[in-house]
């Protein structure tokens, strides 16, 4: 299959699909900080607000599993063009709901379609191109899918000061309709279609595992550990999840194959890769507390303090991946860590006179890291497996990726709180201790990270 597409075609097609990719993570970062008009406009409290996210989160996350079924049962065009259907349906939606629950359901659809997009577009570019050219490409689609959540937050900030919330949408649909168009016309299948059973069962355990896990440490936040239903949905969760994966190992052809941790490769890249994203998002929340909170700042300047970060983030994808296709993984997971743990540690430290362009260089030297890291050992994992578990490479990928992120940013916020509820005090003061405390295990996270890429082995492509 892609022997018989053209460079121009290859190229076009990684185009594209980085296109549907953008546009699903923008509508993300975008809709993060529009809460307080969305409360104001429907008469809701931050917990139902909150479901705005936490639906999302949870659609994904049901959806993501599955998608390693998905890619081999049906061709890259048809399922794309479904996911982006999907998606923009509920972009509409969300854009004129009269009321709350019918957001709440415009954000399902969005999430259905989203959740197919992101390992989709993964494995589509992995299987376009030789090994030896995968962390190149991977870099360039750091790039676009980083400078998505770069520019949403301020995006974002700035529509939101001059227009409504339904703008975010209304910002959204156009580019949604495009990359339909693009795909329609010239998306191509690179992918063989494979003939599978589909077993209900499985999906049935995949979202009660994946849902009560995510669902779960999304809550803790708020409510804490100690609530019933946050142990109740963590209990049902990690059964179900423990089923689901029993009935994996016995089916002939699974939903999702567990076999791709056989590789040794694959299972440290891809926990390097679910840690360096849950530090991610764990910072970018405790910023936010600091900058809104301690600092009394706007969500427009939390956003462009985050910005120059972000931005490097994505323009320096596209060089490690060259280095990671010429000298492998380890050197750039090394100082990828040496990076985040530096600023880590000097966020332990932080008070309220803390200069904000620290701030924004010490989170500059977090997403340098991230770049050398994220991508590249998403690359490097894919690349120790055949090509025909690829698909279920990226769906266990993007999966725990999702989990991790839910798991680590739990564990933050409910040190941050945890530490106010010690102290009897819910002044900005405590908050900033509290966040200290935070910063402090995320910094010792960051440090489990640095010892484990010495685990990776030396991989010298040009040797």
């Amino acid at each position: 299959m892609q022997q018989t597409i053209t460079n121009s075609k290859r190229t076009l097609i990684v185009a594209i699909v980085l296109s549907a990719a953008f546009v699903s993570i923008l509508n993300q970062t975008l809709l993060m900080i529009a809460m307080p008009p969305i409360m104001a406009d429907f008469q809701i409290d931050a917990s139902a607000a909150q479901w705005l996210t936490t639906i999302y989160l949870l659609t994904n996350g049901i959806l993501i599993p599955i998608t390693a079924y998905l890619i081999g049962r049906f061709s890259n065009r048809a399922l794309l063009l479904t996911a982006l259907s999907l998606f923009t349906v509920g972009t509409l939606i969300g854009a004129f709901a009269p009321n709350y629950p019918v957001l709440l359901g415009a954000r399902v659809i969005q999430a259905a379609g989203a959740g197919i997009i992101m390992p989709l577009m993964q494995t589509i570019i992995l299987t376009l191109y030789p090994k030896e050219q995968r962390g190149s490409v991977m870099g360039i689609a750091g790039l676009v899918t980083g400078f998505a959540p770069a520019v949403g937050p301020t995006l974002a900030g700035w529509l939101l000061t001059y227009f409504t919330w339904r703008h975010l949408f209304y910002t959204v649909l156009p580019v949604a309709l495009v990359v339909i168009l693009l795909v329609f016309v010239f998306m191509k299948n690179v992918t063989p279609k494979q003939e599978r059973q589909f077993d209900m069962l499985s999906i049935v355990y995949s979202t009660f595992g994946w849902g009560g896990l995510l669902y779960g440490f999304s809550m803790v936040g708020s409510v804490g550990f100690t609530s019933w239903y946050v142990l109740i949905s963590l209990a049902v969760g990690i059964v179900a999840l423990f089923m689901f994966i029993r009935r994996q190992f016995k089916l002939p052809t699974p939903i999702l194959e567990f076999r791709v941790f056989q590789s040794k490769v694959f299972t440290i890249s891809t926990l390097l890769s679910v840690l360096v994203y849950a530090l991610m998002i764990g910072t970018q929340i405790l910023l936010t507390f600091y900058v809104q909170n301690v600092r009394e700042l706007s969500a427009l300047q939390t956003g462009i303090i985050l910005l120059p970060g972000a931005l490097l983030m994505g323009f320096m994808s596209p060089v490690t991946g060259k280095i990671f296709d010429k000298f492998g993984g380890r050197g750039l997971a090394l100082y990828g860590f040496t990076s985040i743990t530096f600023a880590l540690a000097v966020y332990m430290f932080l008070s309220v006179t803390t200069p904000i362009w620290i701030i924004a260089i010490l989170f500059a030297f977090i997403s340098l890291g991230i770049a050398m890291i994220m991508m590249p050992l998403t690359t490097a994992g894919m690349n120790a497996l055949p090509g025909h578990l690829m698909p279920h490479g990226t769906a266990v990928n993007s999966t725990l990726r999702m989990v991790g992120g839910a798991i680590v940013t739990a564990l933050l916020v409910t040190a941050m709180s945890g530490t106010m509820s010690y102290l009897d005090d819910v002044s900005a003061d405590a908050m900033l201790i509290g966040i200290r405390v935070a910063f402090v295990i995320a910094t010792i996270l960051s440090v489990l990270g640095l010892a484990l890429s010495f685990m990776l082995k030396e991989n010298k492509r040009n040797s």
